[in-house]
């Protein structure tokens, strides 16, 4: 355990001892936490946005070759910031692909070329099969570049990890990817298992993915915690499924969606507190 980490407080934001609320019984005792991985541990949003600005970047740069490939692709002067209905219609296509990744119709290693190709026909600015890749290439290497984890994402798993409890990854992006990506930010050791949808076949919000989660750690639905960014997918899907769901609300959405006994963090830096305070940790 890092000597500079309370065993109980982790982040300033929580400065003081903490006691269980008077009269809180809480659940029969948390043992586990399930963690989406995506805006929630990692800043997902920002390096796919580096990453599109890198590629609509190389559509008007007419000198992109292997080389250019080879040295990280366009630079800052070449990017394009892209508007707001061309990152809405990204992740919408995103998405699509995503879930036929899931379903079992598109193979990962095709998905990215194919994705991207459609993108940019949609934006008028289609490219052959050979520009996709190449393309392709190079938003890769941009938003690889630019993954980083969120400043409380570090500092919770170390907590989680220093007091006992299992933890496990749930997303519903692909097994490569978040490998590679959890390991280049050196945080892979602090997972017990990871639960990949387009693994397992099914994903968030089905209950399968979080009881296979549940499984994989040896712990029951009601002493697990799932925590991630989407309320519907992540904090209303492990709560459907038996689990308490975490809402992680880093941006202050509001909503009219709530469903009662799910719970709502804006910070990693929040757990500890809720953790020991309302859920009752089995292991502290």
């Amino acid at each position: 355990m890092p000597s500079n980490l309370n065993p109980v407080t982790f982040a300033p934001l929580v400065q003081t001892p903490l006691q269980p609320r008077q009269g809180r019984t809480g659940s029969a005792g948390i043992r586990a936490v399930c963690l989406d991985v995506d805006d929630t541990l990692v800043d997902y949003t920002g390096s796919a946005i580096a990453g599109l600005r890198a590629m609509l970047g190389g559509l008007d740069d007419d000198g992109l070759d292997d080389d250019t490939l080879d040295d990280g692709g366009v630079d800052d002067d070449t990017a394009r910031e892209p508007s707001e209905a061309q990152w809405e219609l990204w992740q919408r296509i995103t998405d699509a692909h995503l879930a036929s990744v899931i379903a079992g119709t598109l193979d990962y290693r095709h998905m990215h070329a194919r994705r991207t190709k459609a993108f940019l026909a949609a934006i008028g600015r289609p490219v052959d099969d050979a520009g996709a890749r190449r393309l392709e290439a190079v938003r890769r290497r941009a938003m690889r570049a630019a993954w980083r984890l969120f400043p409380d994402a570090l500092p919770c798993l170390q907590w989680l990890r220093a007091i006992g409890l299992r933890i496990a990854g749930v997303t519903n992006a692909s097994g490569e990817h978040q490998r590679a990506k959890l390991a280049a930010l050196g945080v892979a050791e602090y997972f017990d298992t990871l639960v990949i949808a387009g693994e397992l076949g099914v994903a968030k919000p089905d209950p399968a993915i979080f009881h296979t989660a549940c499984l994989d750690l040896g712990v029951r639905r009601e002493d697990t915690v799932h925590i991630g960014d989407k309320l519907d997918v992540d904090a209303i899907g492990a709560h459907d499924a038996g689990l308490r769901g975490v809402w992680l609300n880093r941006l202050g959405t509001p909503t009219r969606h709530r469903r009662p006994g799910v719970l709502e963090l804006d910070s990693l830096a929040e757990l500890p507190e809720l953790l020991v305070c309302e859920l009752e940790l089995a292991v502290l």
